[in-house]
């Protein structure tokens, strides 16, 4: 009776090192239209080279435009509950134990068809350089760069982007970019 004591103690210690389950996690995303075209978008779980991760499934936390939501992954896709009624800018962030991955998004609204267009962070940092630079070059045209400033600042504003999204938006693509 001994023996069999000594050997479950064994087969106890040693058999979850054998058994151990996979862990799921999100590394890449994607936005695209839900396929009811309700309104909703439908986030997907890709690999490195954007083919969908159809393994992906349970719950998993996303902050969209600063708010922190629970999302239901099945076969690697998950619709946010609540549908977009105009077109927008958006911030998804994923943050697992490796790291954080965010995309700016533009949601373009139509006729209650969304088309989400990715935003490069690059852009972010270059489209204001250019604009510094052509207005330095055009002393004469500063007043035309500082009203489409303005109009730029407004827009972005009024679409849901704040700065705080810019600036991280800009931080994420940096810190990927090195």
């Amino acid at each position: 009776m001994g023996h069999f004591n000594f050997l479950f103690v064994i087969l106890a210690l040693t058999l979850p090192a054998f058994a151990s389950g996979q862990y799921q996690r999100i590394q890449q995303f994607v936005v695209k239209e839900n396929l009811t075209a309700n309104g909703k978008i439908a986030i997907i779980a890709v690999d490195s080279v954007e083919n969908a991760d159809e393994s992906i499934n349970g719950t998993f936390k996303f902050t969209i435009n600063g708010f922190e939501q629970k999302l239901d992954f099945h076969e690697g896709v998950a619709v946010p509950s609540h549908p977009i009624d105009g077109s927008t800018f958006v911030y998804f962030k994923h943050k697992n134990q490796e790291g954080s991955v965010g995309k700016l998004y533009f949601l373009y609204n139509k006729d209650n068809k969304i088309t989400p267009i990715k935003i490069n962070g690059m852009l972010l940092l270059i489209i204001p350089a250019l604009i510094l630079l052509i207005a330095y070059t055009f002393k004469r045209f500063l007043s035309t760069f500082v009203v489409l400033a303005v109009i730029y600042a407004y827009f972005s504003y009024s679409k849901g982007l704040s700065m705080i999204q810019l600036l991280e938006s800009a931080y994420q693509t940096l810190k990927n970019f090195f």
